[in-house]
């Protein structure tokens, strides 16, 4: 922790605004994963503070330990939903808690590019920004998300996943936290500590992907990096779209006035 502490003041100062301050509370130390962390903590525009111990991002959980799965029965964490294509979660089924509420959310996953068509879209430029804009997945993907939120449990918590809980899984965070009231310079800052959590994990697979396309490890990372732009082209690309987010989140995610003070008063302190 010491060392990634080091990292987060090092690299970002912006993710150590919002990151480094609480990362022991918020980074829960996995066997069998990573990126694994607490979403509660931050405080919202209107003086509120998202809950601690109600929600969870992660990669992968495939290769969680036994271990693994008695944290996450110790944090009452009993609804998943798991933003991977059908494809990519047959291959790799979750570790779950027994009596697990487990919802699939595959929109728009299934036609993600293998590795022979990311290269050549590493090759072509704006590789993430593509993905960040493409509104016709983000309302079958993310609406059986907030509903489920809306009638979880008091007393029960809820961790959502892909693969390496970075893009996807950084989408839904950022939409989420923008529902709750919470500045955007502290949703960028979450959504960019991915690069940091996930350090060990990425360079292999930039090592990779560099080596299948003759290209330079550096040009490699750089199309990989999340940065703040690509929310920017999210949330620019949904307001172009439907008028603005919450009429987004209204039309496509069942999400109106009502539903927001409910969220509100469920994830809130």
């Amino acid at each position: 922790m010491k060392h990634l502490l080091i990292c987060l003041a090092v690299i970002a100062p912006a993710i150590a605004n919002a990151q480094l301050a609480d990362s022991s509370k918020r980074v829960v130390k996995m066997e069998g994963t990573v990126n694994f962390r607490d979403i509660g903590g931050y405080a919202t525009k209107d003086g509120h503070t998202v809950r601690w111990g109600k929600l969870y991002r992660s990669a992968d959980i495939s290769k969680l330990t036994a271990r693994d799965v008695e944290v996450m029965e110790g944090k009452h964490i009993h609804t998943v939903i798991d933003f991977r294509g059908v494809k990519e979660a047959e291959a790799a089924p979750d570790k779950l808690p027994v009596q697990t509420d487990y919802m699939l959310c595959p929109a728009g996953s299934d036609s993600l590019p293998d590795t022979r068509q990311m290269i050549a879209s590493i090759k072509e430029g704006n590789f993430l920004l593509k993905f960040y804009s493409s509104t016709q997945y983000f309302g079958p993907r993310y609406k059986p998300f907030f509903q489920k939120l809306l009638v979880l449990p008091d007393d029960q918590s809820l961790m959502y996943h892909c693969t390496g809980g970075r893009d996807r899984t950084g989408m839904a965070t950022a939409l989420l936290l923008y529902v709750l009231g919470v500045p955007q310079s502290t949703i960028e800052a979450d959504f960019v500590a991915s690069n940091v959590y996930l350090e060990p994990i990425n360079n292999r697979m930039f090592q990779g992907l560099a080596q299948g396309s003759g290209m330079d490890i550096n040009d490699v990372k750089k199309a990989f990096e999340l940065k703040p732009e690509l929310l920017h082209t999210m949330f620019s690309s949904i307001t172009e779209k439907y008028g603005s987010v919450e009429s987004f989140f209204q039309t496509e995610l069942g999400v109106g006035p009502a539903e927001i003070q409910q969220l509100k008063k469920k994830y809130l302190l």
